[in-house]
């Protein structure tokens, strides 16, 4: 559901807005003040505002750039009963996305409201799709190993790119199983079609059907206007369904129906959209166990499991770590500005030497801390973060040392690596399980999910 921000330091006009909008689909926040207004975009993320000029503690024009300060980048809509050719040419040279005149004329607000959530939202996904491919890029370079293991899959990848068979991906969180994934369609014919990641353990079971296959206009509360699905966008391209053994028996059924008749319907229409893709599916869970205990069809897992491609942990194949370690050091000292050119032989022997719960992506983020606690052109024994009896932990075991390490910094942004810190070791405690780790923390899998694409432990 999309979301608007209201600020008017009259209750009446809030409440008026409110209603219309969320009569229109709209969630609505309020705020009477610049004050309350800040507060709420401190924790929370609007798709539009809604903001008078006038507000008793703050000009609403100023107010804007506060908001960019913020990191707030949403389309700001004025509101003002003093409308001017000045007022209208500082509104739009500070950013403003348009401005209303009072009294209000409701029909033209909602329409104007719609187009800047419409608006925001096509930003949103042009943004995804530039990460989707700096992504892209960069993976290719992460697929790493002169193991017998990993040799074995990249000989899997070249057999089976080029042909449009369906390839099921298994194994534990953090090995790789998207980079995998990447590289057999960057290797196929399909390479320079979309690549369309689908994460079915993050998106709500309410919203799966959309997500998937799109909706039409009124389909429901809040559809309004017509949304292409992820299978619709990814057409001539590749679908990757990873974490596909959270699927709901509801949403697999149709699933089943796409991978056999390679169509479906938008949410609320009634036009059978026919699609090419090639489907790619990942899970860290024993799909043939859940089949047995009927938590996931049969005739769908004979479907997406055509073949198979079993990815071992890094503890299985630790002769692959010096070679991680490198190219992770190198990446890291590039972001970081640093000059490292190696790594001790005492430092070596402990990552080779550690069991890895966490696998590629917890030795990533391991690399990463190293190179930033760095003093030196070499990774030494005590940039890595060591616990007292030499197990390896994030934040060396110590918030005092991390604090004063991130000395200058803001609250905020402590309390965001105490946090990352305490997630982390959660992850290494569960085996990077993240339904045992979100319970152990108080949450649900979602805001796990949510948190750890915050923090860039993905």
């Amino acid at each position: 559901m999309s979301t608007v921000l209201i600020v008017d330091d009259e209750e009446g006009v809030c409440e008026l807005l409110r209603d219309v909008l969320e009569d229109a689909g709209f969630e609505t926040w309020l705020a009477y003040n610049a004050k309350d207004a800040i507060e709420i975009l401190e924790s929370k993320t609007p798709d539009t505002i809604l903001l008078d000029i006038r507000l008793p503690d703050a000009d609403g024009i100023q107010l804007i750039e506060e908001f960019k300060n913020m990191g707030i980048h949403v389309p700001v809509i004025l509101m003002t009963a003093f409308g001017t050719t000045e007022i209208a040419i500082q509104a739009m040279k500070q950013g403003a996305h348009d401005y209303l005149n009072k009294p209000l004329n409701l029909d033209e607000l909602l329409i104007t409201v719609q187009k800047a959530v419409k608006m925001q939202q096509l930003v949103s996904e042009v943004a995804t799709l530039r990460e989707e491919l700096d992504h892209e890029a960069d993976s290719v370079d992460n697929l790493i190993g002169q193991s017998r293991h990993m040799q074995d899959i990249f000989k899997v990848i070249g057999k089976v790119a080029d042909s449009d068979i369906t390839v099921l991906i298994q194994g534990e969180s953090g090995t790789g199983k998207e980079v995998v994934a990447r590289a057999i369609h960057n290797n196929s014919r399909r390479r320079n079609r979309p690549f369309i990641k689908i994460n079915c353990g993050s998106i709500p079971e309410h919203l799966m059907e959309s997500e998937l296959f799109g909706h039409e206009r009124g389909a429901f509360t809040g559809a309004i206007y017509q949304k292409p699905g992820k299978f619709e966008l990814a057409h001539n391209g590749t679908v990757f369904l990873d974490e596909i053994g959270e699927l709901s028996p509801h949403t697999q059924v149709k699933l089943l129906r796409v991978l056999q008749e390679k169509e479906f319907e938008r949410v609320g229409g009634t036009k059978c959209i026919k699609v090419d893709v090639r489907i790619l599916a990942a899970t860290n869970r024993n799909l043939k166990q859940m089949v047995e205990e009927g938590n996931f069809r049969e005739d769908l897992y004979y479907r997406v499991n055509v073949v198979n491609i079993k990815l071992p942990p890094l503890r299985e194949r630790k002769e692959d770590i010096p070679l991680l370690l490198n190219y992770y050091l190198s990446k890291s000292a590039r972001k970081y500005n640093k000059d490292i050119s190696g790594i001790s032989k005492e430092a070596m022997a402990v990552l080779k030497n550690y069991n890895w719960p966490g696998n590629v992506r917890e030795l990533k983020n391991v690399c990463e801390q190293a190179v930033v606690m760095s003093r030196g052109p070499a990774i030494l024994l005590e940039d890595l973060p060591l616990s007292g009896n030499g197990d390896l932990v994030l934040g060396n075991g110590n918030a005092n040392t991390s604090i004063i390490v991130n000395n200058g910094r803001t609250l905020k942004e402590i309390v965001a690596d105490v946090e990352k810190q305490v997630i982390l070791k959660a992850l290494n405690d569960n085996q990077w399980n993240r339904q045992e780790t979100a319970k152990a923390l108080g949450l649900n899998r979602r805001s796990l999910y949510a948190k750890m694409k915050e923090y860039n432990l993905l």
